[in-house]
């Protein structure tokens, strides 16, 4: 039985799936106004896990995730270098999908886009004024959250306590009736794009967008939706909001993952310490990532350094080197029936990833010694024990005999060697970090150094 944290429910619960044997997950996807930074990534590799743990249990996964082609700050970019949203939209999305391709992330199932969508926000936010749940202002049309049972759930506060501890959640200067009310329907300045609306044209407010795309192609009461953290309150409070304003039955479980940390300290945009996802995919082994976030339990943060990914890219390069060394060993050989059992109720347990790498690895040292004392059969077994485990996490291992070094690593080697001759340990040992991170490794022996891919 899997379990998992209910942010709603503040414990962890069993998943209930509306329908049997099938599993509905609706994840927060990209606003496309810039280039992907890791925060995105340790939020997209945590769901493509569970997706493909979940596929791996034998259930049939529907996986949407969206594309926000239409906000303030795609506006908001668009104006500032005098170019259409539209063109900044398609330009940022597709270094999304790069990105994706190159963390091994599989494309979600449906791939809805908001402007797409913009007709039925627009009848949705017709029925909320209609019931008496929404209200115009000069400005668009908001949401009365004091007409919402149960607003703040998310957040685990009740209205009040939300709104005392709002800050900047206050309504002098403007139409709004309450500090928590949010905007549905934002009328158009002059220079923006625009859809036409019973209000007057303008565009949908980024909190309706989710709502009706999840509904839409998931349908009342679907299983699953998630996001990071940050997303919990107000953007995932509000969705509920609308669906619950409209009598619909939302989603049944609610998963947020924790934050990246550099250094200490939480990133974010807002903070200026955010690093480009492709910048990290680039000078590490993309692989290194995937690894580093399965080490950490999707709920925990994670800190994101050189060394910590140096750490990574070094034992994935221990995965290849088994992988290779098991490659050929007994064809057709199945996994340990013991073993997978001990990783689904690792898995299980909340997705406990951490737990799973460390099975992984273990079996990785088990099957080396058996591979030493000359158990072809049982480091055979073991190599599908790694690979049964690996696969289901998104783990690709390498098992081709290497590639040739480039000039420019044989070059790092010779000044090793020099370092070494002259007795300069610590530059040594500098410059094999280095070959790590970049993903080679650096063995000696009596006849010199030599490289080999990790």
């Amino acid at each position: 039985m899997i379990r998992l944290y209910d942010t709603a429910q503040q414990s962890l619960v069993p998943l209930k799936l509306r329908d049997p044997g099938k599993v509905s997950l609706y994840v927060c996807g990209p606003t496309v106004y810039g280039p992907p930074h890791i925060g995105h990534g340790r939020m997209v590799l945590v769901f493509d896990v569970i997706r493909r743990y979940l596929a791996w249990s034998g259930l049939e996964v529907t996986f949407v995730s969206n594309v926000t082609d239409i906000d303030d700050a795609i506006i908001e970019r668009a104006l500032k270098e005098g170019r259409e949203p539209a063109e900044i939209a398609v330009k940022c999305e597709t270094v999304w999908w790069q990105a994706m391709e190159r963390l091994n992330v599989a494309r979600p199932d449906h791939i809805p886009h908001a402007t797409d969508y913009v007709d039925m926000m627009v009848d949705l936010i017709g029925r909320l004024v209609d019931g008496g749940k929404a209200y115009t202002t000069s400005d668009g049309v908001y949401l009365s959250v004091e007409t919402v049972p149960g607003y703040g759930l998310l957040a685990n506060q009740s209205l009040d306590q939300l709104i005392e501890g709002g800050g900047d959640r206050e309504i002098v200067g403007t139409e709004k009736r309450h500090p928590g009310d949010f905007a549905l329907w934002k009328l158009a300045k002059e220079g923006e794009p625009f859809w036409p609306s019973p209000w007057g044209d303008g565009r949908p407010g980024w909190h309706t967008e989710c709502v009706v795309m999840s509904l839409d192609l998931l349908h009342e009461g679907f299983d699953i939706h998630g996001g990071g953290l940050d997303l919990t309150f107000p953007h995932h409070e509000n969705e509920r909001a609308q669906a619950i304003a409209d009598g619909k039955t939302f989603v049944t479980h609610w998963m947020h993952n924790g934050f990246v940390e550099l250094e200490g300290e939480k990133m974010g945009k807002s903070l200026g310490n955010t690093t480009n996802l492709l910048d990290l995919t680039e000078k590490f082994d993309p692989r290194a990532y995937r690894l580093l976030v399965l080490q950490s339990h999707y709920r925990s943060p994670i800190e994101v350094t050189d060394p910590t990914m140096a750490e990574r890219v070094v034992a994935i390069g221990r995965l290849d080197t088994f992988a290779r060394r098991t490659a050929s060993l007994v064809p057709g050989i199945s996994a340990d029936p013991e073993i997978v059992d001990q990783f689904r109720a690792l898995m299980d347990d909340d997705f406990n990833t951490p737990g799973a790498t460390d099975l992984l690895f273990r079996q990785v040292r088990e099957g080396n010694t058996q591979l030493d004392e000359g158990n072809t059969e049982a480091a055979a077994v073991v190599g599908a024990n790694v690979r049964e485990i690996a696969g289901a996490l998104g783990l690709e291992l390498d098992e081709s005999a290497g590639a040739e070094a480039p000039a420019e690593i044989l070059a790092l080697v010779e000044q090793r060697s020099a370092a070494k001759q002259s007795k300069d340990f610590d530059e040594a040992d500098r410059i094999r970090d280095q070959l790590g991170a970049l993903g080679w490794v650096i063995e000696d022996s009596a006849a010199g150094a030599t490289v080999r891919k990790a």
